[in-house]
């Protein structure tokens, strides 16, 4: 770790009431699961049909993240580590921006291409909040409390895979939800997607750039549920390759640059 990065983050440690441990990181990771999918369990929605109308969006979609966004900002506050989950200490170069700005294209060509004859005002209504809350409770969650944590034991790319594989691993119970063996693809594309998420924050230096890209791809997957033609399917499964491949890539070279830096000094 370099040494502006150290005074960095001696900067935001005086606003923590806990200590940042990967054990409190993995506390809130499955504190959210058990609300999210117990919600979600208790109201009774087949996952796959979430989207399809104002019921299943309001149970499935809504009710579920709003108990998890109950859960986010009580383990946050407890913890206190608002700052570093939301601020950066470290940005990557500017060009690895390109991944996550791709992604926000496709998921807006993917609206332009769909077909919304089915989609009334409530459950427009319902898109917006539930996407505000997917953005920022799974974000914060997994690319806030978990990278804080993974970060005061691990390396940088320990803590992309640890933290991307947990995001991964977060879809498995959609098996049992209505997905059925769909949900091994969607704990891949989760992968290599939450790999984009970790890009949009990196680089931007804020979370909220991952919470924004996060939002906007589900709400342009629900609001297309109906329609017979889905860009953002036939384009994830290469974008997500891609990301999973390119970002070790660019987390080993950041490391050898630092390396470098501290050499001369």
């Amino acid at each position: 770790m370099s040494t502006k990065r150290d005074l960095q983050q001696e900067s935001l440690d005086p606003a923590l009431r806990v200590r940042p441990r990967m054990r409190w990181g993995v506390l809130a990771y499955f504190l959210y699961i058990a609300v999210f999918y117990g919600i979600f369990v208790l109201n009774g929605i087949d996952y796959m049909q979430v989207g399809e109308s104002e019921r299943t969006l309001l149970l499935g979609y809504v009710a579920t993240l709003s108990g998890g966004a109950i859960l986010t900002l009580t383990v946050v506050s407890i913890y206190g580590w608002w700052l570093p989950a939301l601020v950066e200490r470290q940005s990557l170069s500017r060009w690895t921006m390109t991944f996550p700005i791709i992604m926000a294209v496709i998921a807006i060509l993917n609206m332009l291409t769909g077909d919304f004859t089915r989609v009334t005002p409530l459950m427009w209504l319902y898109l917006i909040i539930g996407s505000i809350l997917v953005g920022f409770n799974e974000e914060m969650i997994h690319r806030g409390q978990l990278i804080v944590a993974l970060r005061s034991r691990l390396g940088e790319t320990g803590v992309w895979l640890l933290s991307t594989a947990m995001f991964a691993v977060f879809h498995l119970p959609g098996m049992f939800l209505g997905l059925g063996a769909g949900a091994l693809f969607q704990v891949v594309m989760a992968f290599g997607l939450g790999s984009i998420f970790y890009l949009a924050r990196r680089s931007t230096g804020s979370l909220v750039a991952s919470m924004f890209l996060h939002g906007l791809w589900d709400f342009s997957v629900f609001s297309t549920h109906n329609s017979s033609f889905h860009l953002a399917g036939i384009l994830a499964p290469l974008l997500a390759i891609a990301a999973a491949i390119t970002v070790p890539i660019i987390l080993y070279r950041e490391k050898r640059r630092d390396s470098m830096k501290r050499v001369k000094k």
